[in-house]
């Protein structure tokens, strides 16, 4: 794709289409990706260098030490990380020392070759056989996109045997419709949740050379060419991480509450989580507060858009590694990982859209996961 000098090539470009849902959600897309032109980098994007922890070697005298798919980082490393300076820091994917097992995430060759050959990326996975495979509206994704764009659907073997017997078995290059379908073994986590957050977390990981890439959950469906996404959210107004608001829940405090009726985790654990955020200064979210850093302290995270920045990627590290320590619901740690960036580094911005939620669903079509849809038959039967 070719690159312009500035983000003000939308004001050149012909003809919009509007999505209005509401007066108050009117988007102003695209017509097609004909003009399309990738803008060059922005200077105002924070510039440093990441490296990360590849192997991690055995602390003398500990005799049950376990290697770990995220490492073991300290206190003091963890408080280090959030500086947006030339470092290295852990962000998952750590080998384990000669003579201990992988910590996970295995793939085969072949498709670490071909992930790590994708500039753009549109992400995706199911693990423990969660959901139905849904492709993209073929439809609506341009030439441009099926020549420029990788479709990646990371899943675990249960899930392929599963879509194999529902007759959605992958071709001969490992294709299902537009998504390559890429097999995960020995998966680093027994909670399939967690496991999740790998690919959603650290695109940037298993896509060494991509510049961009739009992570949906499992239970969503595309509606919009990817490429008209990333002009939409990021290109236009020179954004470098989109994600969309919470479309009920605004403040944390509401949704450790509604985690915890709902017992989406151990609440002895959250309420560690959240006793130690509010110790390092995380606040009530007030949504009169002219100065507040974002229009809600939770997101609405099952669609993400991202360009691959050093600042970008330092947040998706961040973020990771509190998934990692703490709860996999990754709702609780957004805001506060968020606001410690930001506040650890005054003079070096984090470009993030956070849009609204009605938004998300217009180029996103939501269906049900896998044990709702059995659920709502057994009742149906009941009844």
């Amino acid at each position: 794709m070719q690159q312009s000098s500035g983000l003000d090539y939308f004001k050149e470009l012909h003809g919009t289409s509007r999505i209005n849902l509401s007066s108050s959600c009117e988007m102003k897309l695209l017509n097609s990706t004909a003009q399309l032109v990738e803008p060059l980098e922005s200077r105002k994007f924070a510039r440093f260098s990441l490296q990360y922890t590849a192997v991690e070697e055995k602390p003398n005298g500990q005799e049950h030490w376990e290697p770990r798919f995220s490492g073991h980082q300290s206190l003091q490393e963890r408080e280090e990380s959030f500086f947006a300076r030339d470092q290295k820091i852990n962000c998952a994917f750590v080998k384990s020392p000669k003579g201990y097992p992988s910590t996970g995430f295995d793939l085969a060759e072949d498709d670490v070759r071909y992930i790590s050959s994708c500039h753009i990326a549109v992400i995706s996975c199911i693990f423990g056989n969660s959901d139905r495979l849904r492709s993209p509206a073929g439809k609506t994704i341009s030439r441009l996109s099926r020549k420029n764009v990788c479709f990646v659907m990371f899943m675990d073997e249960i899930t392929l045997q599963t879509l194999s017997s529902e007759r959605q078995m992958p071709d001969r290059m490992g294709f299902i419709g537009l998504w390559k379908t890429v097999v995960v073994k020995n998966l680093p986590y027994t909670d399939m949740r967690r496991v999740g957050k790998i690919p959603k977390l650290l695109a940037h990981r298993l896509f060494p050379s991509a510049r961009y890439s739009i992570w949906l959950d499992s239970k969503l469906r595309l509606q919009l060419d990817p490429l008209l996404i990333l002009e939409y959210f990021l290109w236009r107004k020179g954004h470098e991480y989109a994600i969309s608001n919470h479309y009920d829940r605004h403040c944390v405090w509401e949704e450790v509450a509604q985690n915890k009726k709902l017992n989406k985790y151990n609440h002895s654990i959250i309420d560690q989580q959240f006793a130690f955020y509010q110790a390092d200064g995380l606040k009530r979210f007030n949504a009169s507060d002219p100065n507040k850093l974002l229009p809600s302290n939770v997101p609405e995270g099952s669609f993400i858009v991202r360009a691959h920045t050093p600042m970008s990627n330092l947040f998706s590290c961040l973020w990771f590694n509190e998934v990692d320590r703490f709860t996999p619901r990754d709702q609780l740690s957004f805001a506060y990982t968020y606001q410690k960036l930001r506040r650890t580094n005054p003079g070096k911005p984090f470009h993030l859209n956070m849009f609204k939620d009605c938004e998300r669903r217009a180029i996103a079509k939501l269906f049900r996961h896998r044990s709702e849809e059995k659920r709502n038959i057994l009742q149906a039967a009941a009844e």
